[in-house]
């Protein structure tokens, strides 16, 4: 998939792409959701464009991230990749 950053929080989609899409089928939440609906909406030939924003450092707080997030991102991935394979992807 041609995006340096899939989780990008700032998506816009176009209405042809979420009416093509079966959001039923989308399966994941947070981070992998987002993964998820860029891969389908590539899946199904759709054109995917990114146009970067840099973010200043975090001075105060912590991070979301848990080890739960980042292993949804990674299995999700997998996951993804096994249901493209079979067919079953947004369709």
């Amino acid at each position: 998939m041609p995006v340096k950053d899939p989780t990008a929080g700032f998506v816009c989609y176009r209405r042809k792409v979420l009416e093509t899409m079966h959001l039923d089928r989308i399966h994941f939440v947070g981070y992998a959701f987002q993964i998820e609906m860029k891969y389908t909406a590539w899946c199904l030939g759709f054109k995917i464009q990114e146009i970067p924003i840099t973010f200043k450092d975090r001075e105060l707080g912590v991070s979301k991230m848990s080890l739960r997030i980042v292993r949804e991102g990674i299995l999700g991935v997998l996951q993804m990749r096994w249901w493209r394979m079979t067919g079953r992807l947004g369709r």
